[in-house]
């Protein structure tokens, strides 16, 4: 079993997991494999994820046979995808969830949405020793369709018992686990696109603990590379092109969407490279960071030390390198000639804050803040505005801080979702690229289409032909209808009328 370091915090501080992900069906995976990133300093009472990928043989499977499933699209042809709501505040509540349905009939779950993590799961109705979250717990007996995942030779542990099921477990670095059983299930989407409900394998939780038993969250979809993840599942049948995209509410509004699939990319979307190989996290080549369209001084070396730069949905702000820290902490005050420095809201965390701002509204922000660019390997370029690097201060009305901190002795420069409020991030793995598009995310069917002029993943047409099922279903309580698209409000009055609620 692979080890972990961890810098203690102090008593203030919210839980940032570290997460060392192996499951028992894979072979063992040896220490010098291991990923360790820590926090870059003491004291936080933020609500701050932080899970990445622990990395998995590719030869593994869960079939037990061994063969390669990847089927991958080579058509730019139009293809099946699913589109998602999500909900919840980076900020607030320091991730954010979408709803799956699992069995049948469907029962509802609210996930995590995690690009460092491969493997989904909620948790058990046999669990004695898991938390109170927002929806009952998955019973597999009230399920048709549910069946074991058995021993195969892709089970390095199973369960001593009759049913001889495949185990997993995860582990993250401050101690809080999630273990269970392998199971295969219906999993269903939602009725917003043309992929149909699918059997896919999920870990049943018999146990959890720390913050992974008291978060309000039911459980965690996986969305790394490797098996099981619910992406890889979907393109080896052949169901998806092998690609999705999240797109993360603003700071004024929260919530967002994802796209499980393949999509048309609007024009204007600017493309990273991503290289598989780098390491086991979705990585970009970052080349540089201009400030009020200023360079900064800084090799290009300094953002490909460790891991490299990395993109992780389940980490709520953004960490550099120290010496490309203190360059863009220098030029962002320098451009702050009307805003005062002023203490953070912890006096445990040594947060850069300032009051001043003329407006309280994030979006007049660009009035006090300059905008700042990444640039990428071959000198495209995206641009941020101050919500893509600001949090709102909690005790000083009109004051903001960086939320872009030095990553502590590591070299590693890990982008988390604040970089990316009001951006469609197309995790394209098919082509190796990671696209980028500003946007407003709470009406990004209408741009979106406006943008492609492809109406035909979305339109009423393909849900109309999808069969009434498991996919047709969902509460929507927790969408704010004024800030959603015509689509999602169909969503829910389809749901209104199947549930009558």
């Amino acid at each position: 079993m692979a080890q972990f370091l961890w810098a203690p915090a102090s008593s203030t501080t919210a839980a940032v997991l570290l997460s060392n992900f192996m499951l028992f069906v894979w072979a063992a995976v040896d220490d010098s494999s291991t990923v360790i990133l820590r926090p870059p300093h003491d004291g936080s009472n933020r609500h701050t994820m932080f899970l990445p990928l622990f990395p998995s043989p590719s030869s593994s499977s869960f079939f037990g046979d061994g063969k390669p499933r990847r089927h991958l699209h080579t058509s730019d042809a139009p293809s099946p995808n699913a589109r998602m709501a999500l909900h919840d505040d980076l900020l607030f509540d320091g991730y954010f969830t979408t709803s799956l349905w699992i069995g049948s009939p469907p029962q509802k779950f609210a996930l995590i949405v995690d690009t460092g993590s491969t493997v989904t799961y909620v948790p058990c109705s046999t669990c004695q020793r898991c938390g109170n979250h927002q929806d009952p717990k998955f019973n597999p007996y009230l399920s048709s369709t549910y069946q074991p995942v058995k021993c195969n030779a892709g089970c390095s542990s199973c369960a001593n018992d009759t049913l001889q099921q495949c185990l997993y477990e995860r582990k993250y670095a401050e101690l809080s686990t999630s273990s269970g059983v392998l199971g295969e299930d219906v999993i269903s989407f939602g009725n917003l696109g043309q992929v149909s409900p699918q059997r896919s394998i999920f870990g049943c939780e018999n146990m959890e603990t720390g913050d992974l038993f008291t978060q309000h969250a039911d459980g965690i979809m996986g969305l790394g590379r490797g098996d099981p993840s619910i992406v890889d599942q979907l393109v080896d049948k052949g169901v998806i092109r092998d690609s999705f995209s999240l797109c993360y509410g603003g700071m004024d509004t929260g919530g967002g969407a994802m796209v499980l699939g393949g999509i048309s990319p609007p024009s204007g979307m600017v493309y990273a490279y991503s290289d598989p190989a780098r390491s086991p996290y979705y990585n970009i080549k970052l080349r540089g960071l201009h400030v009020a369209g200023k360079r900064l001084d800084l090799s290009p070396s300094v953002f490909d030390g460790r891991l490299g730069t990395i993109l992780d949905s389940g980490t709520t702000y953004a960490f550099l390198p120290e010496a490309a820290f203190l360059a863009f902490k220098d030029a962002i005050m320098k451009e702050l000639h009307n805003a005062k420095q002023i203490n953070g809201p912890d006096p445990g965390y040594n947060d850069i804050c300032f009051s001043g701002a003329k407006s309280d509204d994030g979006s007049q922000l660009l009035r006090t803040f300059p905008t700042v660019d990444m640039v990428f390997g071959k000198g495209q370029k995206l641009s941020l505005t101050p919500e893509n690097y600001l949090f709102p201060h909690s005790m000083v009305e009109g004051a903001y801080c960086l939320g872009i901190f030095q990553n502590g002795k590591d070299a590693t420069t890990l982008l988390g979702g604040i970089l990316f409020r009001n951006t469609l991030v197309m995790y394209d793995r098919e082509h190796n690229t990671i696209g980028f598009w500003k946007t407003n995310c709470s009406d990004l069917w209408g741009r979106l289409d406006a943008s492609t002029g492809d109406m035909s993943p979305a339109s009423s047409a393909s849900n109309n032909n999808s069969p009434r099922s498991s996919s047709d279903v969902g509460s929507g309580r927790f969408i704010s209808l004024q800030l959603i698209a015509l689509g999602i409000i169909l969503f829910l009055l389809s749901n209104h009328y199947v549930f009558g609620v």
